[in-house]
């Protein structure tokens, strides 16, 4: 359970930071919850994924899934907010998922300490 309130910690962390971006800040909102969101989603699904049947090999496959999703919302980000705003959805959008990024290999490395096979 750390990894998933260390997850909502950030996600409103980085959603608070992209809140004092000045002249972009509604695009800067939208990278920074569209990142936060996928991001919460996606740690409470590898949890659940590991206590099926499915495993650690579930837990890779929720990472795949959101990858992709996440993917298809930095298009739709970019075209929805336009010229104007679309540097600061990027960088609101990206720095934050590297940070959750992070947090799920960190929780995916844990299930090997547990023993959990891929």
């Amino acid at each position: 359970m750390k990894y998933q309130i260390a997850t909502i910690a950030c996600a409103a962390a980085f959603v608070l930071a992209a809140s004092l971006a000045g002249g972009h800040r509604g695009p800067a909102l939208l990278g920074a919850a569209s990142a936060g969101a996928t991001a919460v989603v996606s740690i409470f699904a590898m949890g659940w994924a590991t206590r099926s049947a499915w495993g650690t090999k579930g837990a890779l496959a929720v990472m795949a899934v959101l990858f992709l999703v996440r993917l298809v919302l930095v298009g739709v980000g970019t075209v929805l907010v336009g010229r104007a705003g679309a540097v600061a959805f990027v960088i609101a959008f990206f720095v934050p998922y590297f940070a959750f990024t992070a947090f799920e290999g960190v929780f995916l490395h844990s299930l090997r300490r547990l023993g959990t096979t891929a």
